[in-house]
Formats: structure tokens, sequence, C-alpha cells
């Protein structure tokens, strides 16, 4: 489940008469007690003109349009104003010296026009490759939207299985890239070279997909993966191989869903995957990443109770025309003066989607209930978007309940292990706080890649 902390907006502004420019790019990084965050300004000209937009690389946005920019006797300050946003520095030529504030909070950030070093990512695969790479494309004929992907394949003969890969939430390509992460590409990698072929696909409407990502819900989602089965079953020369599902995050709902509706999926790999409803997820996560970030309880509590009765509002009147003037009534009610009628607009926006509505109300245990094909299902104790406790607990109660209560068949065929030290992404990790995603070096710990793939191979396509 991917975070963002700015909201986009419009931009430019009219420039002063002088004789200093700030043309080009600006970087810095906004250092708080729990974390950092790199931070990019652009800045060009047209005229008389300014257009600034700003960066956030390590949460993979890019031409965030700032609303507005002033420039005048060296000082300069750059507003986004729906999210709260004000940047005032001193220009010194080489460097800008100043503040970020957002909302309360108000943070030293300094610029300058040397960019960042790339990050590093030693475990990032490159060609040339030992396995066999194709660029496919198949039919959801039912929306009518064709969509891309990589179907990667060991060289020789058949492959021992074959996995498809089910991103998590958000706009995701093939790769599943988040925070100059490629994790996608890297289980296909490791897993091919073992003899297990690997699909993976860009979302609709993202990368050489095609249809509308924005208008799709997890059902959607779900439907393209159904897609994707039937173009592997179509190829004569997978013929017999047994094909398994394999999701992250929101993946993880999306893989149980399919399979609990189909009769040929071997096996699921549930990576970080929810086991309750979407809200209580975000209530969690909600806390966890409040707490990790230094956020006193008595805050914590507050904006739970709030979070809890907005859902609840959510859940009683979803199919009523009027919701979303409720849910106004209700945010207005309960924000803090400096929230603006734009700003609770967007709000309200944000969480009436048909992706969020279907999200928050939709029970996994309706899927997974029916499940009874072996399934390994893994959570890092430092994952703070999908706790591991409650979840993997869920996940095994209704893994439970699909073989009929007989705890010896679970144990047979259901693993469900927590992975010490890993988040979200299954790095290791210190805090488990997404913003520390693109600072860590590891993509995704090996003791996760060796234990899925030899579980794959052992136990996955043994049933």
């Amino acid at each position: 489940m991917k975070t963002k902390l700015f909201i986009a907006v419009l931009m430019l502004l009219p420039y002063s008469l002088i004789s200093q420019t700030i043309e080009g790019s600006w970087y810095g990084l906004l250092k708080a007690e729990k974390f950092e965050l790199k931070i990019v300004f652009n800045i060009s000209k047209t005229d008389t003109l300014y257009t600034v937009t700003m960066d956030s690389p390590d949460q993979g946005v890019k031409g965030i349009p700032v609303s507005k920019t002033e420039f005048s006797n060296s000082i300069v300050k750059l507003f986004v104003s729906s999210a709260m946003v004000e940047y005032s520095g001193v220009f010194m030529g080489d460097k800008i010296i100043g503040t970020f504030k957002q909302g309360q909070a108000t943070i030293p950030l300094n610029l300058s026009k040397r960019p960042f070093e790339g990050p590093k990512r030693p475990q990032e695969p490159r060609p040339p490759f030992l396995y066999s790479t194709e660029e496919i494309v198949f039919n959801n004929s039912k929306a009518g939207i064709e969509l891309a992907g990589t179907l990667t394949l060991p060289k020789e003969g058949k492959p021992k299985t074959v996995v498809i890969l089910i991103s998590g939430s958000g706009p995701q390509n093939r790769d599943e890239e988040i925070m100059n992460h490629k994790p996608f590409l890297l289980w296909a990698d490791y897993l091919t070279k073992r003899g297990i072929g690997v699909l993976r696909f860009d979302d609709r409407g993202i990368g050489k997909s095609k249809g509308s990502f924005a208008l799709a819900t997890s059902f959607d989602f779900s439907e393209d993966v159904n897609f994707a089965v039937e173009y592997l079953k179509g190829r004569s020369d997978l013929a017999g191989v047994k094909i398994g599902l394999m999701g992250h995050s929101e993946g993880g709902i999306i893989a149980p869903f399919v399979a609990s509706e189909r009769s040929d999926i071997s096996f699921l790999v549930l990576l970080a995957a929810p086991g309750v409803k979407g809200s209580e997820i975000i209530v969690s996560q909600q806390g966890l990443i409040g707490k990790a970030s230094g956020v006193p309880d008595s805050e914590i509590d507050k904006y739970s109770i709030i979070t809890r009765n907005l859902y609840s509002i959510i859940d009683k009147e979803r199919n009523n025309p009027g919701l979303k003037k409720l849910l106004s009534d209700f945010i207005k009610s309960n924000a803090g003066e400096d929230v603006t009628e734009n700003q609770i607009n967007q709000q309200v926006n944000a969480i009436t989607t048909p992706w969020m509505l279907t999200f928050l109300n939709y029970d996994p245990a309706d899927a997974l209930t029916r499940i009874k094909i072996p399934v390994i299902a893994i959570n890092g104790t430092k994952d703070l978007q999908v706790p591991y406790e409650v979840n993997l607990n869920a996940l095994e109660k209704s893994l439970l309940v699909a073989h009929g209560g007989n705890t010896d068949s679970l144990k047979k065929h259901v693993t469900i292990k927590s992975i010490e030290g890993v988040n979200h992404l299954f790095q290791r990790a210190e805090t488990g706080l997404p913003a520390e995603y693109s600072k860590i070096e590891e993509t995704i710990s090996p003791e996760v890649l060796e234990l899925i793939s030899g579980w794959i191979l052992e136990k996955g396509i043994a049933y």
C-alpha cells in the first residue's frame, strides 16, 4: 500500500524584474526526528512567468505543481496551498537557505544545485539474463482492454510452474516499482533462475496496458488476473504446467479471490496480504505509523476514533446519494481551523472513489474460507502498513474454516509465518516507516526470497 505526502495543485507567478536568477533544479534533504525526505524544486521561466514544480523522489512523485511563487530581494517563497506547504528561503547564488512548513510543522530545508546521488540497488537484475524474457500482451475481453507484461521462462524445457505476480495498491507497473526499487523484477529474476516461470504485467491504464486505472476496483484487477491465467493456459508451450498466484499487499486480496472462483490454480503466495477489512487495516496503519513517527498516544487515540467514526458512516451510508455531504459535514466538524473547504472536498473525493469504497468494505475472509489449495502467507514484524499479527491471525482463522476446522489438514497445506525485522516491502528495516523504503539499499531480504522459492518447489506444486 503505497503513501503520498503532498497533494498536487497548480502553479505560476509574476517574475520580479531583477538580475538574479533562480532557474534550474534545487535539491534539499528534509530532516525530521523520525525520517528524511528528498525534495526537489524545478524552476523554469517563460517570458515573464516562472513555472515551478516539486518532486519527492523518495515517494516516487514527480512534477507536483507549485501554486504560487514569489521571488524578490533575494527572498524565495514557494506555496502548495492545498497541501498547506510553504517554502521560504534566502537565495545566495549557489544555494538557498530556508525552511519548509507543512501544517503546524516547520523544518529547516537548505537547497543547492548539486543533484542527489543515485540510489544503490545491488540486487536489481541487469541483462544479459540467463533465461528467456518475452514481452507479451493479452486481452481482457470482458472489459475490452489490452494488458501488457513480461513472461520469463527457463531457456531449456518447460518451467516447473508459472507464477503470476499481482501488485499492491496504487498505480503499479510490471516491476511494482516503488521508491526506486523494483521488487517484481527481482522476484521474476530470482524465481526464473530456479526453474519457475513468472508472468508480471502493468496495471490497467499504467505502462503499456490499456484501460482506466482510476475507475477500477480490486474486482476489476481480479478480472485482469483471470485473463492472465487464460493467456498462460492458451500457450501450447505451457500445456500442463501448473499455475500459481503470488500477491503482494492488495494483490494478496486479489489472489485468493481469483483462486476461490477457479479450479485451475495450484497454489497461492500471499505477501503482506490483508486478512481483515480495509477499514481495519487503515486504522491499524494510522496508529503504527503515528507511533513510529513519535506522535503522542493521546493524539493517535483521538484520530483513531475519528477515523473509525468516518468509516462507520461510509459502511452504513455507502448507497446513500448524499454520502459525500455526510462525510463533508463530519470532516468539517472534526477538522482544525486551518483546513479549507477545498481540502475537505479533496479528502471526501479521495475516500469515495470506487476503489476505496471497495477496499474499505471488502472482507478477505469471503474468499479465504473457500481456499483449499496450498498457501504460504508471510508478513514482516516491522510492517506498519499491513500489521502482521492481526492479519496473519485472521488469514489463519479463515483458512482453517476452508479446511473444515481440521488443524492437521491446515498444517499440511498452509504455511503462515512472520519474518523478523522486515517491513512491508520485505526489506530488513530499522523502523518500518514508509519513508525508510528508499533509503534501504536492499530490495528484498534474501531470507524471504529463499523461503518463497523453496516453498513453491517443495509444497506449492506438490498438491
